[in-house]
């Protein structure tokens, strides 16, 4: 599980990683620095419990927190997926479908991240309760 866990925290550094392009003006109108660096901390917090998960169990009020947090940014971005999947315009998750008057691609993807680390949290409890106790 040790190599399982050490994935986990690459990708996830790899995720906060790429919210630097999250500020980038040539990418997005009226970029949100705030925003960007909130995922990108989001992400770390992850990526933070998966190398925990390496040398001692994650404290339940962690992990607790790490469920917050996803459900909290998937409550947020949660309307945006909707309105790409069902609304009147065509579904796109494309860069080239991203602006300040249509922020669908984003939204639905910040949800789809959000996903994702929501199934690793879940995952690092998953394995706190199956393993042996350590220090």
């Amino acid at each position: 599980m040790k190599i399982v866990n050490a994935i986990g925290v690459f990708l996830f550094v790899l995720f906060a990683w790429f919210q630097r392009n999250d500020i980038d003006p040539e990418i997005y109108y009226h970029a949100s620095e705030i925003d960007s660096v909130l995922w990108f901390l989001f992400y770390l917090l992850i990526a933070g419990m998966f190398m925990m998960t390496i040398f001692r169990k994650v404290p339940i009020w962690l992990l607790a927190l790490g469920v917050i947090a996803c459900l909290v940014e998937m409550g947020l971005s949660g309307p945006g997926l909707w309105e790409n999947v069902f609304g009147e315009a065509e579904f796109n998750m494309t860069q080239g479908g991203m602006s300040a008057g249509d922020p669908r691609v984003e939204l639905s993807r910040e949800f789809c991240g959000a996903l994702i680390a929501l199934v690793a949290v879940l995952f690092l409890w998953w394995q706190r309760k199956r393993s042996p106790e350590q220090s």
